[in-house]
């Protein structure tokens, strides 16, 4: 997306439609370039005309191409849609967990804590952040995403593209994802398939919550015992076939053994008891990602555990090997 003829007025943008970008329907071009205005005000400038392509009203459904010219009238964006400045510590530690980047396509190791995008009480996600840290990258739109509080691999497209090629790579379930989790009580290696549909439901206080229910969709997990700190917690590997908020974290409660640190799925007891050993958040991980490339290249990543939860693990092992050698 270029600006072009900027002489034509001072507040009328001229945008030329790249080759990335054709294709596109009209609104969501628009949504791209005016981040923050609420989509009524965007479909009230395309049914007034105030939006042209090549000097010719659109419809909001239609389609642009390469080498097209969008007229975007002046719009003021509120204030208060604007995300706030990113602190130089967050632009330190986001700058850092990048794992990849090419020209196309870049992978983070979220950290726990940062939602993926504002929105529900959130000001600042990572996605606003990563685009103030690039304010020349003219696309940057998350290809999937995590739970606020899980941490590990994510995919941001820099390029429209390569979203279209990982949207699609995720709805034939070619992207392979593997988690980490720590989950309460001694998980067997025979529980290896969870097969439980999900349902999600809201509460009066307007909290979203999952459930295994019956009428719920599809789901499966596949989990794999990593290590055991005998009959108090699991780590297991976690590979999830379909992807239904919540599942991993759902099916683990579901099986008994809830995910330490879930403050919706696990119990307070619990959570306490673990926040002594060090564990002080929801210990989920998205540690691998795999998945071919457009041309071809197996893309391959892998994601550290931030050393406070490797160190409480640690402190789990000492504690079992500590109560094995008191028994004998």
């Amino acid at each position: 997306m270029s600006d072009i003829n900027p002489s034509a007025s001072p507040s009328v943008r001229f945008v030329e439609v790249e080759e990335d970008q054709a294709g596109q329907r009209i609104d969501n071009f628009l949504r791209t370039a005016l981040k923050g205005v609420p989509k009524s005000m965007i479909y009230r400038i395309l049914r007034k005309g105030e939006v042209r392509v090549n000097k010719k009203r659109i419809k909001p459904d239609g389609r642009i191409q390469a080498g097209d010219v969008v007229r975007i009238p002046p719009i003021r964006v509120s204030e208060r849609g604007e995300a706030p400045l990113v602190g130089q510590g967050l632009v330190d530690a986001l700058e850092g967990a990048i794992l990849y980047e090419s020209d196309a396509l870049m992978v983070m190791n979220k950290p726990s804590g940062l939602a993926v995008h504002g929105g529900s009480g959130v000001n600042l996600g990572l996605i606003e952040a990563i685009r103030q840290m690039r304010p020349d990258a003219r696309f940057l739109e998350l290809v999937h995403r995590l739970d606020r509080d899980t941490s590990g691999c994510i995919m941001i497209a820099k390029k429209r593209s390569m979203l279209r090629h990982m949207h699609e790579a995720l709805r034939q379930n070619r992207v392979n994802k593997v988690y980490h989790a720590l989950v309460q009580g001694r998980w067997e290696t025979r529980d290896n398939r969870v097969e439980a549909p999900l349902r999600k439901n809201e509460l009066k206080s307007g909290e979203r919550i999952v459930k295994v229910q019956e009428d719920g969709k599809p789901s499966i997990t596949l989990f794999k015992v990593l290590r055991r700190f005998g009959q108090t917690a699991t780590l297991v590997e976690a590979k999830p076939v379909t992807g239904r908020t919540h599942q991993i974290r759902v099916h683990s409660q579901f099986m008994g053994h809830p995910i330490i640190g879930d403050d919706k799925y696990c119990s307070d007891e619990v959570n306490r008891q673990m926040r002594d050993v060090g564990v002080r958040r929801l210990f989920l991980h998205s540690a691998r990602l795999s998945v071919d490339l457009p041309d071809g290249e197996r893309l391959e990543i892998s994601a550290p555990l931030e050393a406070p939860l490797v160190e409480a693990t640690e402190r789990l092992a000492n504690q079992h090997n500590e109560q094995e050698y008191g028994q004998k």
